[in-house]
């Protein structure tokens, strides 16, 4: 395909702004749609079973929608000494949690989904990323938190923001740019720098 114009419609389930801003860097026009699914683990579910299941209930719900689609869901989890971690809600469950990490590491589970409604072929993976912490004082802690309020994020920090400072800025990406590439080469999506 030359042209963006003979591209299909391209639906990122998601309402996170950090995925649309990460999408966004391919250079193709894409639209987002929240997929609104219930993110309820389910009992005796392991996180790399869960982050699988949600990315791919996300595409499924998003392509029913829109058939012709070119669907992108993914579900990112966060685990430490293989326990789940959860988004905190609060500053206090932040500070606990950010006080275990300090020098530790994180493991981040991100299931990428990527359906094509054209030929109705499924394209998944599972990234697993490790995260290593610095060690980190509790003002450190303190001050990250009250400049970066990171209560809705898993593991209490963003790496888009400040949370960089607090580990290996090259760890982290939210959304596999590189698998998704690969996934839309096979639906056939030319991207404008490749």
């Amino acid at each position: 395909m030359n042209s963006t114009a003979k591209l299909p419609k391209i639906i990122l389930a998601s309402s996170s702004p950090f995925r649309k801003a990460l999408l966004q860097k391919l250079g193709l026009p894409f639209m987002t749609e929240n997929p609104a699914i219930d993110e309820t683990p389910l009992p005796q579910e392991s996180v790399v079973d869960m982050v699988n299941r949600l990315s791919l209930a996300k595409a499924q719900v998003i392509a029913e929608k829109h058939p012709n689609a070119i669907v992108i869901a993914s579900d990112q989890s966060a685990t430490y000494r293989d326990k789940a971690v959860g988004k905190p809600h609060t500053y206090q469950n932040a500070l606990q949690q950010l006080k275990q990490f300090s020098g530790e590491t994180v493991h981040f589970n991100t299931g990428l989904v990527v359906f094509d409604g054209r030929t109705q072929k499924t394209y998944q993976t599972l990234d697993i990323t490790k995260v290593s912490f610095r060690t980190l004082s509790e003002t450190d802690i303190h001050n990250y938190l009250i400049l970066e309020e990171p209560y809705q994020c898993a593991g209490s920090f963003k790496s888009e923001g400040l949370g960089i400072t607090l580990f290996d800025p090259n760890a982290l990406i939210g959304l596999p740019l590189i698998d998704l590439t690969s996934f839309l080469k096979q639906c056939d999506i030319q991207l404008p720098f490749l």
